[in-house]
C-alpha cells in the first residue's frame, strides 16, 4: 500500500471517529451522561449485574475509568456497587430500576445515531459494515498476537 492510500484510509477512520465521539457525547448530554457511560449501562443491560474488573474488560478500558464512570453513575442513582459475595474486595455493579430506563434511552439514541450514520449507504453495505468495522478493530487490538 502505498502512503497516499494508507493516509486516506488513517484519516478517515480517525475522522469518522472524532465526529462519532463528538455526536454522541451531544446526543448524551441532555440525559445526563458523558461518552462511555453509554456502554456501560447498556453492557449492565445486556449482560446483568457484573464485578467492575469484568466491566473493565468487556467495555475494553481501564479499571480506574470504570471505577469513575461507576462512581459518577452511582451518585445519579443509575447504578449500585456492592460488595461480591465470592470477593470482598471486588464490587458488583448493577443498573436501578433508574438506570434500566436510562439504558431505554440509551437504546433509542443509539438507534438513531446508527441510522444517521449509515445514512445513503446501500443496505448490503450497512449489513457489512459491523464485520468490517469488527475485523478492523481486531486488526489494532494491542493484545493481538503478532508474529
Amino acid at each position: 500500500m502505498d502512503f497516499d492510500q494508507a493516509d486516506g484510509i488513517n484519516q478517515a477512520i480517525r475522522r469518522l471517529s472524532l465526529r462519532h465521539r463528538a455526536r454522541t457525547a451531544a446526543l448524551l448530554a441532555p440525559l445526563g451522561l458523558h461518552p462511555g457511560q453509554e456502554a456501560l449501562l447498556l453492557e449492565l443491560d445486556r449482560t446483568g449485574p457484573m464485578i467492575q474488573a469484568k466491566l473493565s474488560d468487556a467495555l475494553g478500558v481501564e479499571p480506574p475509568s470504570v471505577t469513575l464512570m461507576t462512581r459518577k453513575l452511582e451518585a445519579a442513582g443509575h447504578v449500585r456497587r456492592a460488595p461480591s459475595p465470592e470477593d470482598r474486595r471486588a464490587s458488583v455493579v448493577e443498573l436501578t430500576d433508574s438506570g434500566r430506563a436510562l439504558a431505554d434511552q440509551v437504546k433509542a439514541l443509539w438507534c438513531d445515531l446508527a441510522e444517521e450514520t449509515v445514512s445513503g449507504m446501500a443496505a448490503e453495505a450497512v449489513a457489512d459494515l459491523p464485520g468490517i468495522l469488527n475485523t478492523l478493530t481486531g486488526n489494532v487490538d494491542p493484545k493481538r498476537v503478532t508474529a
